[in-house]
């Protein structure tokens, strides 16, 4: 489990696709631990499994079902990556509850300012929509962020220059996609109500 606050990134040194595996070596000032090899990273929001470590680089493990589901089909050498280690019993929870399991992606339709705020429209197609709700909290790219109006085909955010400073969403351009994890307690909710 993650909480979407990111304090690191890395970027991506390597690309090896094997059948239908993927690996991706990941170089970041983020420490990785001997002890930690087999363990959950949160890899722009998707929960992935460090197969190895190097000098200031991890080597990560990718599914063919990460890869259809996430940007990761996308990716390529040079490309920044939000890094988090999953939290402890007893850490803070700063953001949310974010698990790493990457519902969606989405298409980024508009990036505009106010001041040195970035409000950042995103598309969503319809069979999503249940899932937010204004307020609400989202995690892109593995961030924890709030939904900052419900959008005819999407939804808008308010990025803070903090979160900008850390993250690789400083980075993200219009026609972008990035990795979308809704509430995991709204989806319970929703699945809740659907049963009775």
């Amino acid at each position: 489990m993650f909480n979407g606050i990111i304090k690191q990134t890395g970027k991506i040194k390597k690309i090896q696709k094997i059948k239908n595996d993927c690996y991706l070596e990941i170089s970041s000032n983020m420490k990785f631990l001997r002890n930690e090899i087999g363990s959950s990273i949160s890899c722009s929001g998707a929960c992935l499994t460090l197969d190895s470590k190097g000098f200031n680089s991890g080597k990560f493990y990718v599914s063919k079902e990460t890869l259809n589901k996430t940007i990761f089909k996308y990716s390529k050498k040079g490309d920044i990556i939000n890094l988090e280690k999953s939290m402890k019993y007893g850490d803070a929870i700063s953001g949310h509850i974010v698990q790493g399991h990457v519902d969606t992606i989405s298409l980024v339709k508009k990036i505009s300012l106010v001041g040195k705020t970035w409000l950042i429209n995103f598309e969503l197609p319809s069979i999503y929509k249940k899932y937010i709700t204004n307020k609400g909290s989202i995690a892109i790219n593995g961030v924890s962020l709030t939904i900052a109006k419900i959008l005819k085909n999407g939804f808008q955010i308010s990025v803070i220059p903090k979160t900008l400073k850390l993250t690789n969403i400083i980075y993200v351009k219009e026609k972008d996609l990035v990795n979308i994890e809704f509430d995991i307690l709204g989806k319970y909710v929703k699945n809740f109500i659907k049963a009775i």
